[in-house]
């Protein structure tokens, strides 16, 4: 069983209040906030909730809303496709569900220049989680092949790419959907201060890489780190653009020890 994190390693995550309409509603599960240190910035406190998936009222109401210690098993029966084969696979195969260490990043979809830019990051980081003993594992709106499609031109390491065209892990997780959060949100914002970042990843970017089902474009993506099955960190992009910040990701996954 892995030991409590401590407070100074966590900081206080939680995700934001109930939206107000349904143009920039979340979807997903109760998870209480984590424990953490103060931040010298505002945090606003996060809470999953379940609300319709896309998959299908009738399986959303259905399924049981974990506790946070069950978020990591609620997670790990997830299916998402490997880029690189195409092939189905559940999350609780992907690390240890013991003492492992995973960064879980939900990026956009696989057309988002902000999520190119995200992906170029952590490929740019991997090094670092490697020396760490820490799994990457970046997931994606859209199917395989579009997944590949970045993986190609960006590039980046196919066998840690997944895809989860039904947003399936998303819907579980409760991030954000919809126009108002993709495109007028004020988080958005950040994108200006990362320009030449941005400009960098996007030197071979194709619009080719949009999920076909062009409702996978108003899906916001978020920040997870888990340690087996204990989730560690948890974070919810408000818009597009609006990443986790970096720091924070490797001061807890590059910090905690790796049994």
């Amino acid at each position: 069983m892995a030991a409590p994190v401590p407070a100074s390693l966590a900081p206080r995550v939680s995700l934001p209040p109930r939206a107000r309409s349904t143009a920039s509603s979340s979807r997903g599960l109760g998870l209480a906030s984590l424990p953490g240190r103060r931040r010298r910035h505002r945090h606003r406190h996060l809470r999953l909730r379940r609300s319709p998936s896309p998959a299908g009222t009738a399986a959303a109401s259905s399924a049981s809303a974990p506790s946070p210690s069950g978020i990591g098993d609620a997670l790990g029966g997830v299916e998402i496709y490997s880029a690189a084969t195409g092939e189905p696979v559940v999350f609780r195969d992907l690390w240890d569900q013991n003492e492992g260490m995973a960064v879980v990043a939900l990026l956009r979809h696989f057309g988002c220049p902000c999520c190119w830019e995200l992906a170029a990051v952590l490929r740019d980081t991997k090094e670092r989680f490697d020396s760490a003993g820490v799994k990457l594992i970046a997931v994606g709106v859209g199917t395989s092949a579009k997944a590949r499609i970045l993986a190609d031109r960006l590039p980046f390491l196919l066998e840690y790419l997944y895809a989860d065209p039904e947003r399936k892990a998303y819907d579980l997780l409760g991030l954000y959907f919809g126009i108002g959060r993709t495109f007028f949100n004020p988080a958005s914002v950040k994108v200006f201060s990362r320009f030449d970042s941005l400009r960098e990843a996007v030197k071979n970017y194709t619009i080719d890489a949009t999920p076909d089902d062009r409702a996978g474009v108003l899906q916001q993506g978020g920040m997870f780190v888990f340690k087996g099955k204990e989730l560690l960190y948890a974070r919810k992009d408000e818009g597009t653009g609006d990443h986790a910040p970096l720091d924070d990701v490797l001061n807890i996954c590059c910090k905690v020890p790796v049994a």
